[in-house]
């Protein structure tokens, strides 16, 4: 049930969206149609004056509200395509934009964090933050013997309006799955647990720090993305110091024009960090939003990518791992019959489901999608699209693509913005197809062979000797089995034995019955015999000799 604190913070959501002027917004839904005309009753509708644009109070009003409401903000400000573009450029400045806290606080978190004080660990530290986002904020600095450093530090207080929070989501989903028919099929409560856990997640910098080692070990040696390098002696929980670097942030289009990048070359190596993280390593910077993303331009010609901010990351296991790679195959290969029985196969819809419908409903969604620039594309629409389709088949959610799903929504709001020709399925289907090749090819097989040979060399030497043992044991098996086997012929007839004299027992004593009966009541057939008919004499011969076959059969 809800708390007297949730219903607080219920309250506040609705003063912050009236302070802000948004209670209009929401009644110009049609959910709030029928009573919208109830606002102009309302004292705040005749003595608020608004303040900026639709676009700054919905900006201002998700600051208000806390991180949880920065990050879907953040998600919405990449999708230009579904948003009017005054209400994304001002949730563009959710990025980095957050209003920040005192630099003097963030000395306090670096020293007792740390355990060391300041002036111990820097030369310089800035008071004044390079950026300040919804969970952490960025000060410069200068470390002893002048390496150019950048500190993370996380904001105070901020586990505690987090979690709760997310009480508040936890317990929106269990009412919606409760009470909601498609509530079970869309699995809210464990896209909440999801979320939950990836933004639990991006409060430890510890973890953040080793997510970036990883990335920077993956892409190390390429020209197409640089990781900073993270100093983790001076790296803790609340803390993260690393590398400075320079770079052009990658929203800022028309700089990188000037300065002549390809931009056509930029936005195919966006596609192409995409689909070497997911599908390469299964390890994906997955918040890629444009404060996140810097450029390079040292070499116009040549750009890389910069990333920074690696709190949210994303991997998949082997199962979904290598379903999710066969239907990107097979969506570009246009075989969406393959899609569909890969969905069947993989349980991501029921097993009842026909697969000719199936396929014959992801057919209308995806055709028209290929043959067509990204600039004719909303990949927004075409997965709204796939999600009612799936509804009508009861496709279940899964919770652990929700990342990915995001991450790939991120990937086309930067297409879009920096090169909107790109057809994202032409540029990324040739590297699909020699990624597969390299899995299923002769190139995967000595890779398979290179990982297991360790194993294979520890276990090879004794492999004579664990063979010779399974040999004896297989005899062993062998004869218990014969001896069972006997064993079981003997009860078997021992059994049938018994029923035979369970049934001649009970003839006999019918026929002793009847006898019995002939003699009490004097009837019978033939001539008597000491007072019994010859009929009852042959009866009671006929129960003797049973009963003595009965005996002999013990």
């Amino acid at each position: 049930m809800i708390g007297t604190r949730h219903l607080f913070r219920l309250l506040r959501i609705n003063l912050v969206l009236i302070r802000h002027g948004l209670d209009e917004i929401i009644l110009a839904t049609r959910w709030f149609r029928p009573i919208r005309w109830l606002v102009y009753l309302t004292p705040w509708h005749w003595l608020r004056r608004h303040r900026g644009s639709h676009g700054e109070r919905i900006r201002r009003a998700l600051e208000d509200l806390g991180p949880i409401f920065v990050k879907f903000g953040q998600i919405l400000s990449t999708r230009r395509d579904l948003l009017p573009p005054d209400i994304a450029r001002e949730l563009s400045y959710l990025q980095d934009r957050v209003p920040p806290f005192p630099g003097q606080v963030a000395r306090q978190i670096v020293e007792r964090s740390l355990d060391r004080p300041m002036d111990e660990i820097f030369e310089r530290f800035d008071d004044t933050p390079i950026a300040s986002a919804s969970i952490a904020q960025v000060h410069g600095a200068r470390l002893h013997g002048g390496r150019e450093v950048v500190v993370k530090v996380v904001r105070p207080d901020i586990d505690r309006v987090i979690r709760r929070d997310l009480e508040l989501l936890q317990l929106f989903a269990a009412l919606t799955q409760r009470y909601w028919p498609p509530g079970r099929r869309l699995r809210p409560r464990e896209v909440v647990a999801e979320f939950e856990k990836t933004l639990m997640d991006e409060l430890d910098l510890l973890r953040e720090g080793a997510n970036a080692s990883q990335l920077r070990r993956n892409f190390l040696d390429s020209e197409l993305l640089y990781i900073p390098d993270v100093l983790f002696h001076y790296t803790s929980r609340r803390v993260m110091v690393m590398e400075r670097i320079s770079g052009v942030p990658v929203s800022q289009v028309e700089h990188l024009s000037d300065q002549g990048v390809d931009l056509k070359l930029l936005a195919e190596r966006g596609v192409e960090i995409f689909f070497t993280q997911v599908f390469r390593d299964s390890f994906f910077h997955a918040d890629m939003h444009p404060g996140n993303i810097f450029v390079d331009i040292t070499r116009p010609a040549d750009p890389r990518y910069i990333a920074v901010d690696f709190g949210i990351v994303g991997s998949l296991g082997p199962f979904d791992h290598r379903y999710l790679a066969q239907n990107f195959l097979a969506f570009f290969n246009r075989d969406y019959r393959r899609v569909a029985e890969l969905h069947v196969e993989s349980g991501w819809v029921p097993p009842g489901t026909r697969v000719e419908e199936f396929e014959a409903a992801i057919r209308t969604v995806c055709e028209p999608i290929f043959e067509r620039p990204l600039k004719d594309i909303s990949f927004g629409a075409v997965l709204l699209r796939l999600f009612e389709t799936g509804r009508r088949f009861d496709m279940e959610i899964q919770p652990q693509l929700v990342l990915l799903q995001k991450t790939l929504l991120n990937i086309e709001g930067l297409g879009r913005q920096l090169h909107p020709e790109l057809d994202l399925w032409r540029t990324a289907k040739p590297y699909m197809e020699h990624w597969m090749q390299q899995q299923v090819g002769l190139e995967g097989v000595v890779r398979r062979i290179r990982r297991n040979l360790p194993e294979w060399g520890e276990t090879l030497p004794e492999l004579p000797g664990r063979l010779l043992t399974a040999s004896r044991e297989l005899t062993d098996m062998r004869h218990a089995l014969d001896g069972q086997r006997e064993e079981l012929l003997a009860l078997r007839a021992d059994l049938r034995r018994q029923g035979t004299r369970r049934t001649l027992t009970a003839m006999a004593t019918v026929l002793a019955a009847i006898t019995l009966l002939m003699a009490a009541l004097n009837v019978g057939l033939g001539p008597a015999i000491g007072g019994l008919p010859l009929s009852g004499w042959l009866l009671g011969a006929a129960s003797a000799a049973l009963y003595a076959v009965a005996l002999l059969r013990r």
